[in-house]
């Protein structure tokens, strides 16, 4: 089938929309989709990839599932579309970007302004279950995923890899961290946020090595 993702992407993903393990994954959503309350909708699943194409990408965010509850999840990690309160995980995003930056915290949890700079926001699953948090996982998504972290490593430079919370920090066996910079921290959801996420700092960090590189820094 064809997957419906900017043309950037398709060049150096195709490779994996041909393997086995995806043409078993897309039958799956397809089905989910079909008989199921799934999110986000549809024509959303590869936001992220739409909204920072591959010659743009400059920073990862590395989410795990899409936000589960009713009107959230658009496709891109952490971000909820307009409208919709930003769950407490964001709002410890937008606490550190305040103390980091000295800037107010955003009236609305949509990041897609981020992602139009170069940051892609990523979950590791895809799509997910109304009310039923990690329903999609272990379907073929973190597969996809994974290569589509290597593929960035391997074909990029001076890229900002940012991995809250266990989960997303194990994929840094996937990145080169002598070509990228890899920044570490724990989650910022209210479990975690205050053993080690809190006064982390990954704005200005991210800021300051794009920089050093040359490159534009985002405006967070």
């Amino acid at each position: 089938m064809t997957v419906k993702i900017d043309e950037s992407w398709r060049k150096v993903l195709q490779p994996e929309f041909e393997k086995p393990y995806f043409q078993e994954l897309i039958q799956f959503v397809k089905q989910e989709y079909q008989t199921q309350t799934v999110y986000p909708a549809g024509g959303q699943i590869f936001h992220a990839f739409d909204a920072c194409p591959f010659d743009r990408v400059k920073v990862v965010i590395l989410g795990q599932d899409p936000y589960h509850g009713k009107g959230q999840a658009h496709g891109l990690a952490f971000s909820v579309q307009f409208g919709v309160r930003s769950p407490p995980s964001l709002v410890n995003v937008f606490k550190e970007l305040e103390s980091d930056l000295g800037m107010p915290r955003p009236d609305n949890g949509n990041l897609d302004r981020w992602a139009q700079q170069g940051v892609l926001l990523l979950n590791a699953t895809l799509t997910v279950r109304a009310s039923t948090p990690g329903s999609h996982q272990k379907k073929g998504w973190e597969e996809f995923t994974d290569a589509v972290i290597r593929i960035i490593s391997e074909q990029k430079e001076h890229v900002v890899f940012v991995l809250w919370g266990a989960y997303a920090q194990k994929k840094a066996e996937l990145i080169d961290s002598r070509k990228h910079l890899v920044l570490k921290a724990a989650h910022p959801s209210p479990y975690a946020a205050d053993k080690g996420f809190f006064g982390s700092k990954p704005f200005s960090k991210t800021n300051a090595y794009l920089q050093q590189q040359g490159l534009e820094p985002i405006q967070w």
